[in-house]
């Protein structure tokens, strides 16, 4: 721990409790003091884990891919995240930090030894000091954007995520890139964001990451005709973050319609799978939104699935214990099930719980009351 040491603060406020510090790290591997900046989102908790965000460039990327991360975690397009951003605008730090061999196109010296530095040294001293989850993106622009791909080269990524703004690609990576991510096993999602004027080489391997047909692959291509090379590092960003994110977000219409009810899975299925699907990616099991919950309860109700129902209603007394939503559900259940006396025992049960969204004591109330009237209780 002596070799990172912390001699300049600067706190700023994005939000109550939100905080930018920025440091000085001092590197074994680089023999040199280097400037970084982090980004803790509000309440940091050690109950809770945090994807990594890694920005190379960080002079110039750093504070959008902040409010970027900020934006979306707020308004649940993404898991609340620790961004940190290394600075290379000094003395052109960034092309001595990304050189490379002109003959073999892998890492010079100093650029073998930064890539020691951002590995072996910068991440795992924030996963030794907080609660990251295994889930890292990094974001890179030109030389940068380059440099983002040797760890492709490596036999597992460190990285679940890429975000390329226009590289400057080294020799021989426009085939080494898509060869490298046609072998990989891991799920990688990789953005590739360029201006109107660009490189044949870069399109070159667009053409090649476009025919790699792997479902642990997700490839993304925006080309933006109006931007040149200095106004492309505003672009694409945010297209990228709902990309890459879209399975955390909550289920949409758009997801009810064209996923769940034209599945032949049970409707509880999709709401199983997508959950698994989060905890795999991440690291980390989301706690369940109300939102998802009612989009399968709708489900149920379309599709007549009753076992789905029942696996609903058990998850909500798990997940919202509370509340009358899981006895409310399971009563349902009951009572379309052609059981009257095991419906109005459950749906006493809610009437003494906790209302929730829709659900009220009065249609619980009024449940009660219909089976009585219907059954003579």
């Amino acid at each position: 721990m002596q070799r990172f040491i912390l001699t300049l603060t600067l706190l700023i406020c994005l939000s109550v409790n939100a905080q930018v510090t920025k440091e000085i790290f001092e590197s074994f591997k680089l023999q040199e003091r280097r400037d970084v900046s982090y980004y803790f989102p509000e309440n940091l908790s050690e109950e809770k884990k945090y994807p990594l965000i890694v920005v190379l460039d960080g002079d110039y990327l750093f504070d959008q891919v902040v409010a970027t991360a900020k934006f979306y975690s707020t308004f649940q397009g993404m898991p609340e995240s620790i961004v940190v951003g290394i600075h290379q605008s000094k003395d052109d730090l960034r092309w001595e930090d990304c050189a490379f061999e002109e003959t073999t196109g892998l890492p010079a010296e100093k650029g073998k030894k930064f890539f020691e530095f951002l590995g072996m040294e910068l991440i795992a001293y924030l996963d030794l000091n907080y609660n990251t989850a295994p889930f890292k993106m990094i974001v890179g622009y030109d030389i940068t954007a380059n440099f983002q791909n040797y760890w492709l080269f490596k036999e597992n990524s460190l990285f679940n995520a890429y975000i390329s703004i226009s590289p400057s690609l080294a020799p021989e990576m426009e085939t080494r890139v898509p060869e490298r991510l046609n072998v990989l096993k891991q799920k990688i999602f990789y953005h590739l964001i360029v201006e109107g004027k660009t490189d044949e080489t870069v399109l070159q391997m667009d053409r090649a990451l476009k025919v790699i047909n792997k479902e642990s692959f997700h490839y993304f291509f925006d080309q933006y005709p109006e931007a040149n090379e200095v106004s492309i590092a505003t672009y694409g960003l945010g297209k990228a973050w709902d990309r890459t994110f879209d399975i955390f977000k909550p289920i949409s219409p758009q997801e009810y319609k064209q996923k769940i009810l034209t599945s032949e899975e049970p409707v509880y299925q999709y709401l199983e799978d997508k959950y698994t699907m989060i905890e795999n990616l991440f690291g980390f099991r989301k706690a369940v939104e109300l939102n998802d919950v009612m989009a399968i309860y709708a489900g149920t109700r379309k599709k007549e699935d009753l076992e789905s129902l029942k696996s609903l209603s058990d998850l909500c007394k798990k997940e919202f214990p509370d509340t009358m939503l899981g006895f409310y559900f399971e009563g349902e259940y009951y009572e379309q099930l052609g059981e009257p006396k095991k419906a109005l025992r459950t749906f006493e049960k809610a009437f003494g719980m906790d209302e929730i969204d829709f659900l009220t004591k009065e249609m619980a109330l009024e449940k009660i009351d219909a089976l009585k009237a219907d059954f003579g209780y």
